[in-house]
């Protein structure tokens, strides 16, 4: 465990002195006015007005150190503690997030985001300004049980590259003294980029207390929908189905095998442009799509993308080159005859007839030419958004009464706390159900 001592910036002493210079009856209704306008937004900046800017700061700063030494320093404001800074430096680099791009997120000099949640949690909720990575307080208890199971975590990713479990991508406490203790994770955000998402859903696979009132005509208001809102409609993933299905079964066994259960399915979507489609079937982009595919398998800890091998023309055959080629050598590689390849139905060009059939018994997938691509799923007309989250809730006794008096309560429905077998059986069925 690494732990780091900071001394407030001069920045959060600038603002602590202003913040102390106001009436507190004054602050109070700043407060309650920009929090009416910030909670119809439901994301908003944590500028030097904001009450958590001080804590945002001060995680900031303690991120920044955390990343770049591995030794305490003296001083007194705050401790930034860091866990398990190996796995989870080997966790970034196997989705290609160099130490350099998750600091720059991290530590911009852009405010933190707040991003309002309808969640029942307690927890706060942060993005960074660019939006790619999310932050989020947890208990003390729900850190423990990560950091308990973290080794069949990272196993199941050497396993399944290609899993939809949200990376954990650091946890942290940090401690001010005399003020607040609070553990917190950082993780990859399964929304990036945002800009064209047009629409949300949290889904559990149940029934009760799973609709949220969808947003009013001409607010520019972000919710995040659920399982009823959901109703009529099929996530269109055509011959990326079966992979989807199978990779939620692989994933919500893992979980059970956690005794664990009431986790969600984050799911957005956007549509794709004429030139995404168009790009998506050609035989170049089909090539660098299925070279990023089987490199991440083969290589899960590789982060620099200059390191995955690159394909070039070699007496009229393609094969795998380890140096750098544009993208001229591949549109001549490919041709014109690369238009209108089905997205799995193919010959792989970088794979013999086995080779082929070891990709699909692997469960492998064409990786999307996108900066999230673990969390992206292209179907015939959208891009899908997807990532299983939530996944701290132990069926312990408390889970377990609630379990009976639900079945009480709601006789015959469907709700959240059931056992983790059941909860992964119906949450596979409910994919199943709503997949094309």
């Amino acid at each position: 465990m690494v732990q780091y001592k900071q001394e407030p910036s001069s920045a959060l002493q600038m603002a602590q002195k202003k913040a102390a210079g106001t009436s507190n009856s004054a602050t109070r209704r700043r407060w309650w006015n920009l929090r009416q306008q910030w909670r119809m937004l439901g994301v908003f900046e944590i500028n030097p007005e904001h009450e958590f800017y001080q804590l945002t700061s001060m995680i900031k700063e303690g991120m920044h150190a955390s990343i770049q030494i591995t030794t305490e320093m003296p001083g007194q404001g705050f401790v930034m503690q860091t866990f398990a800074a190996p796995v989870f430096a080997k966790l970034r680099a196997s989705v290609n997030i160099t130490e350099e791009e998750y600091m720059n997120s991290l530590c911009s000099d852009g405010c933190y985001l707040q991003f309002v949640s309808n969640s029942k949690s307690k927890a706060d909720f942060f993005v960074t300004n660019d939006k790619r990575f999310f932050l989020k307080t947890q208990s003390r208890r729900e850190v423990r049980f990560l950091l308990s199971n973290l080794q069949a975590y990272t196993d199941h990713f050497e396993k399944y590259p290609h899993s939809l479990l949200v990376r954990f991508l650091g946890i942290h406490r940090i401690v001010i003294p005399t003020q607040m203790k609070k553990y917190f994770i950082v993780m990859q955000s399964v929304f990036y980029p945002d800009e064209r998402i047009n629409i949300r859903y949290d889904i559990k696979g149940c029934e009760v207390g799973r609709w949220t009132d969808p947003d009013k005509e001409g607010k520019q208001i972000i919710k995040v929908l659920k399982d009823n809102n959901f109703e009529g409609q099929y996530i269109e993933l055509g011959q990326e189905k079966s992979w989807f299905a199978h990779q939620v079964k692989v994933d919500t066994a893992f979980l059970r095998e956690l005794n664990v259960l009431d986790y969600s399915l984050l799911l957005a979507h956007q549509p794709l442009h004429r030139d995404e489609l168009e790009g998506k079937h050609s035989l170049a982009n089909l090539v660098i799509r299925t070279t990023k595919s089987v490199y991440l398998d083969e290589h899960p800890t590789t982060s620099d993308p200059s390191k995955i091998p690159l394909l070039k023309e070699t007496s009229g055959e393609v094969t795998l080159d380890s140096t750098d080629c544009g993208s001229g050598q591949l549109e001549a590689a490919a041709g014109s005859s690369g238009e209108g390849i089905n997205q799995q139905d193919r010959s792989c060009p970088v794979s013999d007839a086995i080779e082929l059939q070891e990709f699909h018994e692997h469960h492998r997938r064409l990786l999307p030419n996108f900066q999230n691509a673990v969390h992206v799923i292209d179907g015939p007309h959208c891009r899908y958004f997807v990532g299983i989250i939530d996944i701290f809730t132990i069926y312990g006794m408390k889970k377990r009464l609630e379990n009976l008096w639900k079945s009480l309560r709601y006789p015959g429905r469907a709700f959240s706390t059931v056992s983790p077998t059941k909860y992964s059986h119906r949450f596979c069925r409910w994919i199943q159900d709503h997949t094309q």
